[in-house]
């Protein structure tokens, strides 16, 4: 599986992983519709807003922060654990394993392949989000909105490579779900999905600044809203998240390695 193969072989894997997506668009609905949540809590926070603003927050800044919101979690969105840990049980690793291309490869290419339809579905959210605050929320240099791609590089890095290392587990346990399922239960209470991170108590957003969470939707959220005054304010922020995608990455390589060993013993 040599790197020079890999990188040969990714457009045609982008180029398959977006066919499959449009084919399978009624399980693409299905999850752009089970990632609303965002909406929901604009609905709840903005009645909240109606009658006194909460910290910085009044009801147009929430509107702003949500709809960005469900745009940032449209953009780095990953099911590679439920994939990785069906394809474990079911045995059918095996033949992602016969391939001159790295499964691990395989699957990055199939998750960013499915990310023109989710934007297609992002975008409207987008012109409805400007049409109803403005653009006064927006980022207002070429600069941040480039640390805001930055951002989403790192987001999704992170995101995937979890859901990577989560669905690995599978490896070496019957299901690795139950897993995932505390991973996301804590994503929903730690990265600015439910409420911004900045309504915390001091000390509980302290601690959530070191979690990798944040970094998968409230940093973007907050660059893509102007909850940075300069680029200077967002560089620690992004050494927490790179630092995470290191993390995350060399985690990743080593539970897929020896995870994959035991594979082959058992006879995967």
């Amino acid at each position: 599986m040599s790197v020079r193969n890999t990188l040969r072989a990714f457009p045609t894997l982008l180029r398959v992983g977006f066919s499959e997506a449009v084919a399978y668009r009624a399980e693409m609905l299905i999850w752009v519709l089970a990632t609303t949540m965002p909406l929901v809590m604009l609905a709840l926070w903005s009645a909240v807003a109606r009658e006194a603003p909460i910290g910085r927050f009044g009801q147009s800044e929430f509107t702003a922060y949500f709809l960005a919101d469900f745009i940032v979690r449209q953009l780095t969105g990953s099911w590679a654990s439920w994939q990785l840990s069906f394809e474990v049980r079911t045995g059918t690793l095996s033949m992602r394993l016969l391939r001159p291309i790295h499964p691990l490869m395989a699957y990055a290419a199939e998750q960013m392949a499915a990310l023109p339809m989710r934007i297609l579905v992002a975008l409207p959210v987008a012109a409805i989000g400007l049409w109803l605050v403005g653009a006064k929320h927006l980022p207002h240099s070429l600069g941040m909105w480039a640390l805001w791609l930055l951002a989403m590089v790192g987001a999704w890095l992170i995101t995937f490579l979890a859901n990577v290392a989560i669905g690995s587990l599978a490896l070496y346990m019957e299901s690795s779900l139950k897993v995932m399922d505390a991973w996301v239960a804590l994503f929903f209470v730690f990265s600015g999905y439910l409420i911004p991170v900045e309504l915390f108590p001091s000390g509980l957003r302290a601690v959530t600044n070191w979690l990798p969470f944040r970094y998968q939707i409230g940093f973007g959220v907050e660059l893509l809203t102007s909850g940075y005054a300069t680029a200077a304010d967002t560089l620690p922020f992004f050494l927490r998240q790179w630092m995470w995608v290191a993390i995350l990455g060399g985690l990743t390589v080593l539970i897929w390695r020896r995870g994959l060993r035991r594979f082959g013993a058992y006879g995967g």
